[in-house]
């Protein structure tokens, strides 16, 4: 049977062989055969397992942060149970964690979808022939060996050979990309690997039959066929991390690392030095909880879904949040040309007439144009082009409804190119048509217009030339035939990869009553049309912003190799060489990793070739982003870094396949929102170079504190601020400062400069370096705080003596770390630029956060409640001048680092 080979190979065969192969006939199985061939192929559908929901929603523990709050979380609780009084500590943990867990099981229960998409597209029945009858069935009970009766407007239920057919085209578009529906043949074809655009006697599975009818076998069902692959593909393309969230586990896993070696220190240090291990141990928690970003995860949510909103303004809906940001690293760009860089529709570009060549322009989704020779024409005043754009219009079965044009893509440019000469339906009637066939290759009709009745045949240029004797001048005379002007007229017109027809017509009889084949000599050559899916201008204006901004784009089609090269080349694309994917078959992986990046263009690809192309590019270090719109693209928009789907023209497989959604399928779209991706990165280093010294800070105090207690009495007493305060300091610095910060204006130029190297690293130098130095500049005055105000509250034994005055300096130490934070917090709205260079009151949600986050932390200072719970209390109003210096030395720290830096790059090397 031949479903137990590789089905690629149906397409070799002969009708004969082919039916021999599925021990069938032309009259179909017999209820018997299909009975005992469904209980060992199974049903025709594609299997599908998914993940339990409990086992998605376990598997989002398994992330080395989550793990380490977790076990934070279980020892505050114990604390709090030996009478620590870090409840507050365990709650704000336990709820980051979770919210965390929901958030990631959400999202993953979406990344499936693609998978339901694919099953949607299975057919839910068929016209089949089974004992010699025909009868209509559930597609889902088809097997090999069925023969399949199909007409116009039907969807493919499985892959098929055709074994007979008549004017058949089908509609491959969502499984090949190409525009143009593929007239099916019968003949077997040779060739090793041919690509599915290039199998014309084979119909796949999903696809639709647009014209003419036909007989043919069932090959494959089920997951043996060409979507039934990509599903697997799909499956295996897996939900791969990005950049990324692969940065962030790395950071995470050297952040915690440093953590818990601090933390131990901190503990053996204590034991070092005499003290007792309950405190030693408390020390070394508290440490921990200090330094531990507890709302990283929910920063870095919070970067990307701000960025997703402003993204989604500009019509590109993200469906997986680190998508957001992912495109800001992005190098390279794979794109579908057909709906993506394309109109997709066909239109008349360039017309011959009179001996002449003129241009028509127009988008392919409005009906208006101009004409131009040298200049723009009235076509009125040029008969010759007139006549050749009349027998276009009227030998045409498209129609013009609502403003738009419905029919054969072909015929649609024609009589698009009618109206735009001003041509209208109105005084003509038809009289007898020779509709079109793949072995004539023409088609004629004969038409009455205005009382004139003439034969107007469209075709093959070498056919229609074969019918002709004479041709119109530019005059719009009979004059002699030029064949071998029009030859080769009709030859640069495909090298310029334009579908090009010829035109002809005859004036007859007013009472010629018929047309016969007869008739079709001594025509008179009225010229010819050239059409092409003209590529989108602003795809043109993206890809050159792209280049602008270092980014490569790739053009990945199932269409011709001449055509994906003139389409390049209109855009911008380097098409000095083209690929296609035969070639690409046979290449090792070594070698396509060489060869992507020499190549840009790739034509009559496989769903599997655009796979590898991504993942060859992945492996060079590239961040790839993948468009596409029909179900071949699904499996490499899962494989590439970022997934891009068109919203209005995709097919749904697509857009559950991808990370993100064009609404308005434009390229362009797509540069914009490289642009919010770049300025996320900038948001996100932002925020976690303005988290992690603060935290750090936090850590020195109480690092500092174990240090210098057997030194200083009042150490021992107590530490600078309470875990709960520390906790309190993290979650409203968190929420009130640095959330606003990630609301901070773009940066000029963002797309000027090339992306990000693949091999950047959220801690790089700068980053330890600030960490150090500003832990150190906002943990100092809260030491010299809470030393200045509280020493006297401890005698030289370590004994509180007034524990109040100790309770208003750890106070007055709390408000000296908050105005620490506010001297960083100014400057740290740029990473590199100087405070000094940016307007102070630009960015009002950080105003505002600084203002709420004054206004909250008075609660705990002056409500008794609140003070009792946070281990706060009031103190004198003139201990606040020594309180506010404490905004000095972060400030002048990060504001040096700076200036030193820029000083720096700037010096002559």
């Amino acid at each position: 049977m031949i479903q137990s080979e590789s089905p690629i190979r149906a397409y070799a065969l002969s009708e004969e062989d082919v039916l021999d192969g599925l021990e069938t006939a032309a009259e179909g199985l017999t209820q018997a055969q299909a009975d005992r061939r469904l209980e060992k192929y199974g049903p025709n559908e594609i299997a599908f397992r998914k993940t339990p929901a409990w086992l998605r929603f376990l598997r989002q523990f398994n992330d080395p942060m989550v793990i380490i709050l977790l076990l934070t979380a279980a020892v505050t609780g114990v604390l709090t149970a030996l009478g620590s009084h870090m409840l507050p500590d365990t709650i704000v943990i336990v709820s980051v964690v979770v919210l965390n867990a929901v958030l990631g099981f959400v999202q993953e229960g979406k990344a499936e979808g693609a998978l339901d998409a694919l099953r949607n597209m299975m057919v839910p029945e068929c016209l089949v022939l089974r004992d010699g009858e025909r009868q209509r069935l559930p597609s889902r009970l088809l097997v090999p060996g069925d023969i399949v009766v199909l007409e116009a407007g039907d969807k493919i239920p499985a892959d098929l050979r055709f074994i007979d057919v008549s004017n058949l085209h089908v509609d491959e578009s969502s499984l090949t990309g190409e525009s143009v529906p593929v007239e099916k043949i019968t003949a077997a074809l040779s060739g090793e690997s041919l690509v599915p655009g290039d199998q014309r006697n084979i119909g796949f599975s999903g696809t639709y039959v647009s014209q003419g009818t036909g007989r043919a076998a069932v090959f494959a069902t089920g997951g043996a066929t060409a979507f039934g692959q990509i599903a697997d593909m799909v499956k295996s393309a897996g939900n791969e991390a990005t950049p990324l969230q692969r940065k962030l586990q790395e950071f995470v896993r050297s952040l915690i690392f440093a953590i818990l070696a601090v933390g131990a220190f901190n503990f053996i240090l204590g034991i070092y030095l005499g003290y007792a291990i309950s405190y030693s141990f408390l020390g070394a928690v508290s440490l921990v909880v200090a330094a531990i970003p507890e709302m990283l995860p929910a920063l870095v949510t919070s970067v990307l879904a701000l960025s997703g909103v402003v993204m989604a303004r500009r019509k590109a809906l993200i469906r997986r949040l680190p998508a957001a940001e992912t495109l800001g690293a992005t190098s390279v760009i794979c794109s579908d040309k057909t709906g993506t860089l394309t109109e997709n529709r066909m239109t008349v570009t360039r017309v011959y007439a009179g001996g002449q060549i003129f241009t028509v322009s127009g988008g392919s989704k409005t009906l208006e144009g101009t004409f131009s020779l040298d200049g723009p024409v009235s076509v009125p005043d040029h008969l010759a082009l007139q006549r050749v754009l009349e027998v276009g219009y009227d030998c045409n079965d498209a129609r013009v409804h609502g403003g738009d044009a419905i029919g054969d893509p072909t015929e649609v440019a024609l009589r698009v190119a009618g109206v735009r000469a001003g041509l209208i339906t109105a005084g003509v009637r038809r009289i007898e048509e020779m509709p079109f066939d793949s072995s004539t290759k023409f088609m004629a009709v004969l038409v009455d217009r205005d009382g004139q009745r003439c034969i107007y045949v469209k075709g093959a240029p070498e056919v229609v030339l074969g019918m002709c004797d004479q041709e119109i001048d530019e005059r719009g005379d009979a004059a002699p035939l030029r064949e071998a002007r029009v030859s080769q007229t009709a030859t640069a017109f495909a090298s310029d990869a334009l579908r090009t027809l010829g035109f002809a017509f005859k004036v007859v009889a007013p009472d010629k009553p018929d047309l016969r084949i007869e008739d079709l000599e001594g025509l008179c050559f009225a010229g010819l049309q050239g059409m092409i899916d003209p590529p989108k201008q602003s795809a043109i204006e993206a890809v050159a912003a792209c280049r602008q901004a270092g980014i490569r784009t790739v053009m990945i089609t199932g269409d011709h190799p001449g055509t994906a090269q003139a389409v390049a080349h209109q855009l911008g694309i380097d098409g000095a060489h083209v690929l296609t994917g035969v070639e690409l078959s046979v290449l090792s992986e070594d070698a396509l990793r060489e060869t992507v990046e020499k190549v840009s263009v790739y034509a009559r690809v496989a769903p599997e070739h655009k796979k590898a192309i991504a993942e060859a590019l992945k492996a060079n270090g590239h961040v790839v982003a993948m468009t596409g719109d029909g179900v071949n693209d699904a499996p490499a928009l899962k494989a590439a870094d970022i997934g891009i789907a068109m919203g209005v023209g995709g097919t749904e497989v697509a857009k559950e396949a991808a990370d993100m959604v064009l609404e308005d399928d434009n390229f362009a779209t797509i540069v914009a929102a490289v642009e919010e991706g770049r300025h996320a990165w900038n948001n996100l280093q932002k925020a976690i170079l303005y988290t992690l010294p603060t935290n750090a800070a936090q850590a020195l105090l109480i690092l500092g504190a174990v240090s210098l207690a057997s030194l200083v009495p009042l150490f021992s007493a107590r530490f600078v601020l309470e875990p709960v305060q520390i906790l309190w300091v993290n979650l409203l610095d968190s929420v009130l400062l640095t959330m606003p910060l990630m609301l901070e204006a773009k940066e000029r130029g963002l797309l000027l400069a090339p992306p990000r190297a693949a091999d950047t690293h959220i801690i790089d130098t700068l980053f330890l370096q600030r960490v150090l130095a500003l832990g150190l500049a906002i943990a100092l005055p809260g030491f010299l705080v809470y030393y200045y105000f509280g020493s006297a509250a401890v005698n030289a034994q370590g004994e509180i003596i007034d524990a109040l005055l100790l309770t208003q300096a750890q106070t007055a130490a709390f408000w000296g770390i908050l105005l620490a934070h506010f001297g960083y917090l100014v400057s740290a709205r740029s990473v590199r630029r100087s405070a000094f260079t940016f307007n102070p009151f630009g960015n009002r949600w950080l105003l505002g956060g600084i203002m709420l986050s004054v206004l909250i932390r008075l609660i705990p200072t002056l409500v008794p409640e609140a003070a009792a719970l946070f281990r706060t209390a009031p103190f004198p109003m003139d201990w606040w001048p020594v309180i506010l210096l404490c905004f000095l030395p972060s400030f002048i720290v990060i504001e040096s680092d700076k200036f030193l830096r820029t000083a720096l790059s700037s010096k002559p090397r």
